[in-house]
């Protein structure tokens, strides 16, 4: 029973980041154009769900080098370590 438990919560961990990742990828894509009007309720929602997170990052980093903004890079490489973490400390539970 407890190995379900586990399994499952780390199943939902590694799809969640992964969709979090997905979502952060296609906010920057987004940004670089120019969207139909059709699509500005897709950038707001993505903005609304990135931003905060990648706010933190900007707000941790020094500054941005030569007008190129790290924080998405930073972040999805700290999620994917943050991932890589839970699934081990999950994986030690059983």
């Amino acid at each position: 029973m407890l190995f379900d438990a586990v399994s499952q919560v780390a199943l939902f961990v590694n799809v969640f980041v992964t969709v979090y990742i997905l979502a952060i990828v296609l906010f920057i894509a987004l940004s670089w154009f120019r969207l139909p009007y059709s699509l500005m309720p897709l950038q707001r929602f993505l903005g609304d769900l990135c931003q905060p997170y990648l706010s933190l990052w900007r707000r941790i980093l020094p500054l941005r080098t030569g007008g190129m903004d790290f924080s998405p890079t930073v972040g999805i490489f700290a999620l994917i370590i943050a991932n890589r973490v839970v699934v081990v400390v999950l994986d030690r539970l059983h």
